[in-house]
C-alpha cells in the first residue's frame, strides 16, 4: 500500500470538483485530510469575526461529509511551515496535496514545496479555485491586465473551463491521528453574539452551496437584469460559498450553462461576468499581494484622508448617519453578514468620499463583517470605490446616496425592511451635507494630482 497523503484543505471545504483530494485516492493508500488554523504565518490574514463564525459551520459540514464516504476531517493550527512538515513526521506520509492559492500565502505554500520534496515526499499542487490561473491571462506583450474588460475578453477567447471533477465514492482516512476539536478555536462571536442573524439567513457548507446555486438558477437568474436593486432577489448570494470553496467556479460555470429557462437564459453571460470580476480580482491580488495596505496608484499615498477614532466612526459602522440608503445597508450588514452589492458602493463612497475616512478602515469593518470578506474582492472593491485601486473611472465620480436610493429602490422597500424608524422622529438628522461634502471630496483630489512621480 502506498504511504499516507496529507490533503491539505484550505478555501476549498468542499469533496466535488476538489483535484487535490480526487489526486490523493487515484495515488491510493490511506489519507490524512487535514484543516490546519493558520493564524500565525505572517502572510496569512488572520480572519475576521463574520468569516471565523462561516468557518466554524462549514468545517462541520466538511467533516460530516467526510465520513459518509468513510474518511474524517482532521484540525490542526499552528504555522504551516513547521506544521505540516510535522504532520508529515508524524504520520509517515510520502506525499501532500492541497488546491493553489494566488494571494500571499503562495509564497509559504512555494516552501513547503521545496522543503517537502528536499525530504524525498511529493508535493502537489492543483488548479481548482479559479477558472483561469493569473499567470495565463496577460496582454499580447505578456503584462497582467489592470482593467476589467480587455481581461475577461481575453479569459473568454481561450479554452473554456473544465468540467467540475465528481466527489469521490469512498475515503480510507489514516487511523489514529490526532485532532483538534473546533471548540478550542474559539469561531463562533460571544461579545456581541451577533451569530442569530447569520444562521437565519445562511446555510454554510457544500450542500448549502449548491441549494443557494439551484435556488439562484431557477428563480433569481431570470431577473438578474434587475440585480441593482436592493429590495428584490435578483442575485446569487454565492460570495461566501466561493470564499470558502464549498462550490467552485467550475460548477457555477457548467450549472449556468445548462440554464434552458429563455429568460433566464439572457442574463447569462452577465451573470458569469460577475464570476469574471472574480477572477480578475484575484489577479489584481496576484500583482499586489499587499493590496489590503497599500494603495495600488502611488499617488493617493499624498490624498488628505482622515483616521478617525471608533466613536467618529460609529455612526456609519452602526447605520445611524441620517442617510437611509446607507443606514439600511450597514444594517443589513450587522444582521446577516452580507450586504447588496449596489449598496456595497454607495455605503463606501460614502465613507471614503463623503466622510474622507481612509478607505482602509471601511475594509476593516467589512473584513470583520462580511461573511464573504475575501482577501483579494475585498480591498479591491474598496479601492475601485476609493480611486486609487484598479477603477478605471476619475475620482470624482461620487455616488450619490439619495440619488442611487431613488433609482434602485424606488420604492423604499429595501430601506423600509433594514430601517423600521425611516420617516420618524427616531431617525437621526444626517451627519453631513452631501453636496457640500462632495465638493470638499473633489478639492481634495486635487492633492493627487500634484503628487511627486514615483519610481
Amino acid at each position: 500500500m502506498s504511504a499516507p497523503t496529507i490533503v491539505w484543505f484550505r478555501d476549498d471545504l468542499r469533496i466535488t470538483d476538489h483535484p487535490a483530494l480526487n489526486w490523493a485516492i487515484e495515488r491510493g493508500g490511506p489519507i490524512v485530510a487535514l484543516y490546519l488554523f493558520d493564524q500565525e504565518s505572517p502572510e496569512i490574514r488572520p480572519l475576521g469575526s463574520a468569516s471565523k463564525w462561516w468557518l466554524r459551520h462549514s468545517l462541520e459540514k466538511l467533516d460530516a461529509s467526510l465520513r459518509a464516504l468513510g474518511g474524517s476531517l482532521t484540525l490542526r493550527s499552528g504555522p504551516a511551515r513547521t506544521a505540516i512538515p510535522e504532520l508529515a513526521t508524524e504520520t509517515s506520509a510520502g506525499a501532500v496535496a492541497w488546491n493553489r492559492r494566488y494571494g500571499p500565502s503562495k509564497a509559504i505554500d512555494q516552501e513547503l514545496k521545496t522543503t517537502l520534496r528536499s525530504d524525498g515526499i511529493e508535493a502537489e499542487s492543483f488548479q481548482a479555485n479559479v477558472l483561469f490561473e493569473p499567470w495565463t491571462i496577460t496582454t499580447k506583450d505578456g503584462r497582467p491586465f489592470q482593467v476589467f474588460t480587455p481581461f475577461w475578453r481575453t479569459c473568454l477567447s481561450g479554452e473554456p473551463p473544465r468540467e467540475p471533477l465528481p466527489a469521490p465514492t469512498t475515503v480510507t482516512s489514516l487511523a489514529g491521528v490526532t485532532s483538534e476539536h473546533l471548540d478550542e478555536w474559539a469561531l463562533v462571536p460571544t461579545s456581541p453574539d451577533w451569530s442569530t442573524g447569520l444562521a437565519e439567513t445562511w446555510q454554510p457548507g457544500e450542500a448549502g452551496a449548491m441549494a443557494r446555486l439551484e435556488a439562484f438558477l431557477e428563480n433569481g437568474l431570470a431577473l438578474y437584469h434587475r440585480r441593482d436593486e436592493p429590495g428584490i432577489d435578483a442575485t446569487s448570494m454565492l460570495s461566501p460559498h466561493l470564499r470558502f470553496g464549498e462550490i467552485s467556479p467550475h460548477q457555477v460555470w457548467q450549472h449556468t450553462h445548462r440554464v434552458t429557462n429563455p429568460e433566464a437564459r439572457k442574463n447569462v453571460d452577465k451573470f458569469l461576468s460577475e464570476i469574471g470580476w472574480r477572477e480578475f480580482t484575484i489577479n489584481v491580488l496576484f500583482q499586489h499581494p499587499d493590496l489590503h495596505t497599500h494603495n495600488i496608484k502611488p499617488a493617493f499615498d499624498h490624498f488628505p484622508w482622515q483616521w478617525p477614532d471608533h466613536a467618529e466612526l460609529r455612526p456609519w459602522q452602526q447605520g445611524l448617519t441620517g442617510i437611509p440608503l446607507v443606514d439600511a445597508g450597514m444594517r443589513q450588514l450587522w444582521h446577516t453578514g452580507y450586504m447588496h452589492n449596489r449598496v456595497r458602493m454607495v455605503t463606501a463612497s460614502f465613507l471614503v468620499k463623503n466622510m474622507l475616512v481612509h478607505w482602509r478602515l471601511g475594509e476593516q469593518w467589512f473584513w470583520d463583517t462580511l461573511v464573504d470578506a475575501d482577501e483579494a474582492s475585498n480591498p479591491g472593491s474598496w479601492q475601485w470605490v476609493a480611486g486609487c485601486g484598479t477603477d478605471a473611472a476619475p475620482y470624482f465620480r461620487v455616488f450619490n446616496p439619495v440619488v442611487q436610493a431613488e433609482k434602485f429602490d424606488p420604492d423604499g422597500s429595501y430601506r423600509t425592511k433594514w430601517l423600521p424608524e425611516w420617516g420618524t422622529d427616531d431617525y437621526p438628522e444626517p451627519i453631513l451635507d452631501l453636496k457640500e461634502s462632495r465638493i470638499r471630496a473633489l478639492s481634495a483630489f486635487d492633492v493627487t494630482k500634484a503628487a511627486p512621480p514615483t519610481g
